[in-house]
């Protein structure tokens, strides 16, 4: 079962509970998709888009339980980055961790499988 991760507020994804889905960031509802990230592309993707943000959840999903609606498509790089096109089922969630911020506003990134 591949892994896909998702770097979210931990407020959006508390609400995302109440509501019973994820239906994505401001920036995942413009782009038309909700953005993932490979367990190799997570220090990048917290580098160019959360650096020094605090109060982030990493949300680890189950992509095979996404079925057709996730597509692999070329990013940074021209390398394939996962994005769903619809709302994130909260029953492929998988595990949920705490992001914490380092005093230079990186981000420690907890032993994830590749």
């Amino acid at each position: 079962m591949p892994t896909i991760y998702k770097v979210c507020p931990a407020s959006a994804w508390r609400e995302a509970e109440r509501q019973g889905a994820y239906s994505g960031s401001a920036d995942d509802r413009r782009d038309g998709f909700i953005h993932f990230s490979t367990a190799s592309q997570l220090p990048g993707t917290l580098t160019k888009h959360f650096a020094g943000q605090t109060g982030l959840f990493l949300i680890a999903i189950d992509a095979d339980e996404l079925g057709d609606a996730l597509k692999w498509e070329p990013s940074r790089g021209g390398e394939l980055f996962p994005h769903l096109y619809g709302e994130l089922d909260l029953g492929a969630v998988r595990e949920i961790f705490d992001l914490r911020t380092r005093s230079d506003g990186s981000h420690d990134i907890p032993e994830l499988p590749k």
